[in-house]
């Protein structure tokens, strides 16, 4: 796996629609249950208390940061708040090289591979493929052929616990989880249950297939 993990698996557990209050106990349980990446989407109800929550509470345990960030603004606003991963839905090169000017990690959205070339080629850290859902397995295994194979790619929209070998026998290096670890309303020990099975699918997919 990728030194850009620090570690941690390679799963980002994306929060969109986080209460603050529930922050510090939501991310208690998915720390808990293996997960070391946690992303609030900017469209969430207040998501600088959240990021600043977790990053206060877990910010030598695990990964924080901010998703949906599509301005140079936001990029400070979520350093501001000790977030440190930045992720966006589209490419956007000032935003990736903001990040980068800052100390943020650089996860944009790609869907092409002139996108992806453009995202890297602006100084990504990685590239989040991006809904991967309409790509399948197949289709992001064929785009990563072309990519050089140091930028990891991850997975977002699509992968369950029943899916999440496939993606990594496509070359996968990590996975992004919103809707399948964390609904509006999910109690703490709900995301916990979740965020174990992800986490048991993860460590037996690289036991039992072969990454490419």
């Amino acid at each position: 796996m990728s030194d850009l993990f620090e570690g941690h698996r390679p799963l980002v557990a994306i929060l969109r629609g986080l209460d603050p209050n529930d922050a510090v106990a939501i991310g208690r349980e998915l720390i808990e249950a293996g997960f070391g990446i946690i992303e609030v989407p900017l469209n969430s109800p207040d998501p600088l208390r959240s990021i600043g929550a977790l990053a206060n509470a877990y910010g030598e345990h695990a990964i924080i940061g901010a998703g949906t960030v599509l301005t140079t603004q936001q990029v400070d606003a979520v350093r501001g708040a000790n977030g440190r991963l930045i992720v966006s839905p589209n490419m956007d090169v000032d935003v990736i090289a903001h990040t980068r000017e800052t100390g943020g990690l650089s996860f944009p959205g790609v869907f092409t591979p002139t996108e992806a070339f453009d995202a890297i080629k602006a100084g990504c850290h990685a590239l989040k493929f991006f809904p991967a859902s309409l790509h399948g397995p197949d289709g992001v295994k064929a785009i990563k052929a072309v990519l050089p194979p140091e930028i990891p790619v991850l997975a977002v929209g699509g992968v369950s616990v029943p899916t999440i070998g496939e993606w990594w026998d496509a070359g996968c290096a990590g996975f992004g989880i919103g809707s399948n670890i964390f609904k509006i309303g999910w109690s703490a020990d709900q995301v916990g249950e979740q965020a174990r099975a992800f986490v048991a699918a993860f460590d037996a997919a690289i036991a039992d297939t072969v990454h490419v």
